[in-house]
């Protein structure tokens, strides 16, 4: 009785340690590799001369958002999705100080603005469990 007692404990344990490992597989993408601001012409958004909107990805590490400091420019276009490793309140994405909120259900959901002052702000979830730092230089 014993025996399978303990067996059954190392199981357990397998299967969670193995859900918390393929859980965190979605964090590795090209976008945490290669930094945290891509600037792409994509011609769609016609506020800056060159239609350059900063897109930013984030995903979560260490149960926070990754990566937690992002730096933009001010006057051109920012578009901000969450990947998949992203659940929960985490969704529900906030820059209370420019007055922007939205819950990004799906990762090609984006928070869409372009910001019109220098500064720093913060940003987090909606119940400020997950946080973060937007530069706007």
């Amino acid at each position: 009785m014993k025996n399978g007692m303990l067996v059954g404990i190392m199981i357990v344990m397998v299967l969670l340690v193995g859900g918390f490992v393929y859980s965190n597989l979605n964090e590795i993408t090209p976008e945490n590799i290669t930094g945290n601001t891509v600037a792409t012409n994509n011609g769609a958004n016609s506020n800056t001369p060159s239609g350059n909107v900063q897109k930013i990805v984030l995903s979560m590490k260490n149960g926070n958002y990754y990566p937690n400091t992002v730096k933009v420019k001010v006057g051109q276009p920012v578009s901000i999705s969450l990947d998949s490793s992203i659940r929960g309140c985490y969704r529900s994405f906030t820059i209370r100080q420019l007055g922007l909120a939205k819950r990004l259900t799906t990762p090609s959901d984006t928070l869409d603005f372009t910001p019109t002052q220098k500064g720093t702000f913060r940003f987090a979830c909606s119940m400020g469990m997950g946080t973060g730092t937007l530069i706007v230089e």
